[in-house]
C-alpha cells in the first residue's frame, strides 16, 4: 500500500532496519530533539558531531538523554561539516544530517572533490514530499534549494529523483507532472520545451518506471475540476504524485506558501550524494526533521 501521510512514513520506517545517521555541527534543540526522536522511533543510531560541551548542556535543557547518541568532537562549524562527511566516508553513517551548519559550509563538505560525497558527475537536488490537508495525499516536489535554473539533463536527474522517492513511499508506477505556466505547448517557453521532451522519454521509456505528463500548469496537474474544465486528460492531471519546477523561484515559492500559510507540514532530502543528505532549514521544526530523517531512512541502501 502507498504512504499517503508522513506519520504512515514514520511507521513504515520503523519496520526496516536501523540506519546511522551522522549529524553536522548537531549544536542546536531542534537536530539534538529530531535525531532523539528517530532514536526512539527506533529508526536510526544517531551519531552528532560538534561541541561537545554544547551538545551535552542542550541535552540537559531539553531533558534528553545523551547516553543514546555517540558524540564526536569538533567545535569549529566547517570542521564539523568535514568530520560528519569523513564518518559517512569511512563507511560509518548511512544518513548524513545538517545541524546548524550553514548550508554553504554543508554543501561545502559534501561537494569536496577530494573527501566529499559526489560519484563523478553525479547531480545534487533536492525532494520535498509535502502533506497539506487540502490535497488527497503527499505531494513529492524538486527543486525547491539547490539548482537555480536547471537544464534539461538536470531536470531528467531530477525527475528520476522524484520517481525513487515515490517508490521508496510504495506508488508502484507513480504520475509525475512537468511543471510550466501553462498546460499548452508554447516554444518560446523553455519550461514547455523541456517539459514535452521529458513526457515523451517516459512514453518511450528512457525515463523509467512512472507516468510523466508536461507541461502541466499546476492547477491542472492537482486539481480534477481544472483539468476536466480545460480537458486535459491523461493519467496525471488531477491527481500528480510529484511535481517538477521549472526553476528555484517557482519551487521555493511553494514550499514556503505550503509551511507558512497552508500549515503543511514536509520532509526533505538531497539526493545525487553517495548517500541521502538532510538539508532543512536551521529553523525548521523537530517534527520537520524527524519526518526528513524517516525518508531518509526510507531511501537509503
Amino acid at each position: 500500500m502507498p504512504i499517503t501521510t508522513l506519520d504512515q512514513m514514520i511507521e513504515v520506517a520503523k519496520t526496516k532496519t536501523k540506519k546511522r545517521l551522522v549529524a553536522a555541527y548537531a549544536n542546536d534543540s531542534h537536530t539534538i530533539e529530531a535525531v532523539s526522536n528517530a532514536i526512539d522511533l527506533g529508526i536510526i543510531e544517531g551519531i552528532l558531531v560538534g561541541d561537545e560541551a554544547t551538545i551535552l548542556k542542550v541535552c540537559k535543557e531539553e531533558n534528553i538523554d545523551a547516553g543514546k547518541f555517540r558524540i564526536v568532537q569538533e567545535a569549529d562549524e566547517q570542521k564539523a561539516a568535514v568530520k560528519a562527511v569523513e564518518l559517512i566516508v569511512k563507511g560509518e553513517g548511512d544518513i548524513l544530517m545538517k545541524g546548524l551548519v550553514s548550508t554553504d559550509k554543508y554543501m561545502r563538505a559534501i561537494l569536496n572533490k577530494e573527501a566529499g560525497l559526489m560519484p563523478p558527475k553525479a547531480i545534487l537536488s533536492h525532494v520535498t514530499v509535502a502533506e497539506n490537508a487540502n490535497y488527497h495525499k503527499l505531494l513529492i516536489v524538486s527543486d525547491v534549494a539547490i539548482i537555480p535554473a536547471p537544464d534539461l539533463s538536470q531536470k531528467i536527474a531530477m525527475t528520476n529523483y522524484l520517481i525513487k522517492t515515490a517508490h521508496a513511499l510504495g506508488i508502484e508506477k507513480p504520475k509525475v507532472a512537468i511543471l510550466a505556466a501553462t498546460e499548452q505547448m508554447m516554444p518560446g517557453m523553455q519550461a514547455c520545451v523541456d517539459a514535452s521532451i521529458i513526457s515523451k522519454m517516459g512514453d518511450r521509456g528512457q525515463i523509467k518506471g512512472a507516468f510523466i505528463d508536461g507541461p502541466l500548469a499546476l492547477d491542472v496537474a492537482i486539481d480534477k475540476e481544472s483539468a476536466e474544465i480545460k480537458k486535459v486528460g491523461g493519467q496525471v492531471a488531477g491527481d500528480a504524485d510529484c511535481i517538477l519546477f521549472p526553476n528555484i523561484e517557482s519551487g521555493n515559492v511553494f514550499y514556503k506558501f505550503h509551511t507558512k500559510l497552508s500549515g503543511g507540514e514536509l520532509g526533505a532530502l538531497v539526493f545525487g550524494a553517495k548517500c541521502p543528505c538532510v538539508l532543512s532549514s536551521r529553523g525548521d521544526s523537530a517534527k520537520t526533521k524527524t519526518y526528513s530523517i524517516a525518508l531518509a531512512a526510507l531511501v537509503a541502501k
